[in-house]
């Protein structure tokens, strides 16, 4: 669990710089909101990491055991990007800025494929709460350093461009100590280096070509429609355009035969209602994703508290809450077995973070309030926290051990689609019909999860009665050789 908690560590610390610390470094820039929302895409690595995950499952680094190599490489890659964020200024450097912003996303979407297939590896079914748990406790942990912590330390002492050189300093004692993590036993890969990597560039030319294409016949502003209109007429047309790329990716990866990618999607989607499943990863937690989409810049713009208020309150107690969210749902997942367990936590920890999102409205609706913000914080995110574990551990559930690496990323891939496609709507949302009404759209975003988690009651209860069954065909051999 100390592997666990470091691994999860590593995962969590780079996200709040490129998502929430990132928003408020422009907030506090000056930059418009509509800006700041469209800046939430730079998380677009998540959602399309399962693309290159075969690749990362296939190549060992060399003189490192699997997994482990990439496990030492992202952290330091990762602090080399903070290290050249550090000299710019987001009002003079807002392009170059982004570019960063997404290579380091997609460095810790490479980190956080190999730490989920490397976990998935290590941890038993019955292990899994608790495993899920711990990772969850690690990752929000990352997450006070890099976004509370990082907000305090940038508004009181370090600046901006400090803030950047010390993460920096810590992503590369992060790489130093993941030296020590021991490796697991992982599948030996059955395929030649070059068919993977033909797979790979063909299906990213045959995407990037689509949408490139694509984007040349982009609707322009009419002025029969308001300027939000025409805002909401180009996000629709960039949402399909990213989806006719994802599907022609996918077809071209299948019509050259990429198996590290196509094999572990032919394994999904031969059990039964994988479409529903997959929906499921995509909508569980989106109203969550809605109301965090925008958190930093309400608290800061809308309700005018100072960037060292939000770094105590917002990042630290939240973290707290997430924190206790997070045992407390381990707790739950693991004092039953996973089949009695995994349906109900998924179940009323849905229904608890999709009613917290209203502590928001409140807030919205209410005079600035020190008490309010930190009561509404602290339920939104202990909800929040049980809702991520139960959440893990269904991933986990989901996932064949043949292909970890690939299936999980696609999986966590599928879910981050809310928290990175909400952003530019969210700004939007939030300009157009002010901060209540859109705080109160988050619980209708929540209903579809819900009402899909419902129909697939018993389908998860026979996957997690069969990972259980699985782990314990696997156990017996080796506890025969004891």
């Amino acid at each position: 669990m100390l592997v666990l908690a470091l691994l999860g560590f590593s995962s969590g610390l780079p996200l709040a710089l490129s998502g929430a610390t990132l928003q408020a470094w422009l907030t506090v820039a000056g930059l418009d909101l509509k800006t700041i929302g469209f800046f939430a895409l730079v998380g677009l690595p998540y959602t399309f990491k399962f693309a290159w995950a075969p690749l990362l499952d296939r190549f060992d680094l060399p003189g490192l055991a699997r997994r482990k190599g990439w496990m030492v490489l992202c952290p330091a890659l990762i602090g080399l990007i903070c290290l050249a964020m550090s000299t710019l200024e987001p009002a003079k450097d807002l392009y170059l800025l982004g570019v960063l912003a997404v290579t380091l996303a997609f460095v810790s979407a490479s980190n956080d494929v190999v730490f989920d297939a490397y976990r998935n590896e290590l941890l038993a079914a019955e292990e899994r709460g608790a495993g899920a748990a711990v990772s969850v406790f690690a990752y929000r942990v990352a997450m006070l350093v890099s976004g509370g912590l990082a907000l305090m330390l940038a508004d009181w002492w370090l600046g901006w461009q400090g803030l950047f050189r010390a993460m920096a300093l810590v992503f590369a004692l992060i790489a130093l100590a993941v030296l020590w993590v021991p490796a697991v036993k992982s599948v030996a890969a059955r395929t030649a280096a070059w068919v993977e990597w033909r797979g790979f560039l063909v299906m990213l030319a045959v995407g990037a070509s689509v949408y490139a294409l694509g984007s040349q016949f982009a609707p322009q502003a009419s002025q029969a429609l308001s300027p939000r209109a025409n805002q909401f007429l180009k996000l629709g047309f960039e949402s399909i355009l990213m989806l006719a790329a994802f599907v022609s990716a996918l077809w071209a990866a299948r019509r050259v035969r990429f198996p590290s990618l196509m094999a572990p999607w032919d394994a999904f989607f031969a059990q039964p209602q994988a479409v529903a499943l997959l929906a499921l990863v995509v909508f569980y937690k989106l109203g969550d994703a809605f109301a965090g989409a925008l958190s930093t810049a309400f608290l800061l713009r809308g309700l005018g508290f100072s960037a060292a208020e939000v770094g105590a309150v917002n990042k630290a107690l939240g973290l707290a809450a997430t924190i206790l969210g997070a045992l407390l749902g381990g707790w739950y997942l693991a004092r039953r077995p996973l089949a009695q367990s995994l349906w109900p936590a998924l179940w009323w920890f849905g229904i608890g973070q999709a009613l917290s999102n209203l502590a928001y409205w409140l807030l919205a609706v209410s005079e600035k309030s020190y008490g309010l913000m930190a009561s509404a914080i602290a339920i939104e995110n202990l909800c929040g926290g049980m809702g991520t574990a139960a959440f893990v551990a269904l991933l986990m559930t989901l996932t064949d051990r043949r292909f970890s690496a690939a299936q999980f990323a696609l999986l966590s891939a599928l879910a981050a689609v809310g928290r990175v496609y909400v952003g530019p709507s969210a700004g939007l949302l939030a300009e157009q019909f002010g901060w209540p009404n859109f705080f109160a759209s988050t619980l209708i975003a929540a209903v579809p999860g819900l009402v899909l988690l419902h129909s697939l009651r018993r389908r998860i209860e026979t996957l997690a009665a069969s990972a259980a069954c699985h782990n314990q065909e696997e156990d017996q051999p080796s506890q025969a050789g004891v």
